[in-house]
């Protein structure tokens, strides 16, 4: 009760106390306890349980209620692809076997890792500014006979091509934006694997790097080579072989 001029008794107000907000529904989503770069051997401590709204859960994610011993299953991968911490962990990402080699992890089913020589110093690699995951053409540079005058050409072997490691670095480290190597290990298909090998030996290659746009498209596959010529090779230009005598 209160009391107000004269004396006069006057009723307190009553609060009235909010009905609870209604209980979100959640479920336990598996994620990365930690940061998990390119390559990791991923152990159980790798793994966390996160607390997740069940509207929010996407096609992919790993949930308690479905798999409670998912953690045994995945423990002893490979990662694919780099996790961040907190990040929804998904099957793809990972593989898992006694082969499961640091590199081999890393390629998609029906492609080969084919290194090529490069410059350490850029010079054929976008001045060093290409990294693992980048996508890139592949150029042949080589000698051509013009009228008896000699001259060089330049000619795209490959385009949209995935890099997999510049040197032996399979990403970047430790925020350096800059990998150099001596070598570049791309991810092709079977023939683009000749197209590479073959022309490593009669010219020059150099890797031209592509915008990150690209980054969700295939490579250009790599036609059935053309019968070369007894001293030349075939070019994959635009995807058209083309024979090239060798001078």
């Amino acid at each position: 009760m209160l009391l107000v001029g004269g004396g006069q008794k006057q009723q307190a107000p009553i609060i009235q106390a909010l009905p609870p907000p209604p209980k979100l529904d959640t479920d336990d989503v598996l994620t990365a306890a930690r940061e998990l770069p390119m390559g990791t051997l991923v152990v159980e401590a790798d793994f966390a349980w996160t607390v997740w709204p069940r509207s929010a859960v996407g096609a992919g994610m790993l949930k308690r209620s479905e798999l409670p011993n998912i953690i045994t299953d995945l423990k002893g991968s490979v990662s694919r692809a780099s996790f961040f911490a907190g990040e929804p962990i998904r099957r793809e990402k990972l593989v898992k076997g006694p082969n499961a080699g640091f590199v081999s992890a890393m390629l998609a089913s029906g492609t080969r890792a084919v290194a090529i020589n490069i410059d350490s110093q850029g010079a054929t690699s976008a001045g060093g500014f290409i990294l693992p995951n980048d996508r890139v053409d592949v150029l042949r540079t080589f000698r051509e006979d013009d009228a008896g005058k000699e001259s060089f050409a330049t000619q795209t072997l490959l385009s949209n091509i995935r890099v997999l490691a510049i040197g032996q670095n399979v990403q970047e480290k430790n925020g350096q934006p800059v990998v150099v190597g001596s070598n570049a290990t791309l991810e092709v298909d079977p023939r683009q694997a000749e197209t590479l090998v073959l022309a490593q030996r009669v010219g020059q290659l150099s890797l031209v790097l592509r915008s990150m746009l690209d980054s969700g498209q295939s490579g250009t596959p790599a036609p059935a080579p053309a019968e070369p010529p007894e001293s030349g090779m075939t070019i994959v230009r635009a995807g058209v072989a083309t024979a090239v005598g060798k001078k």
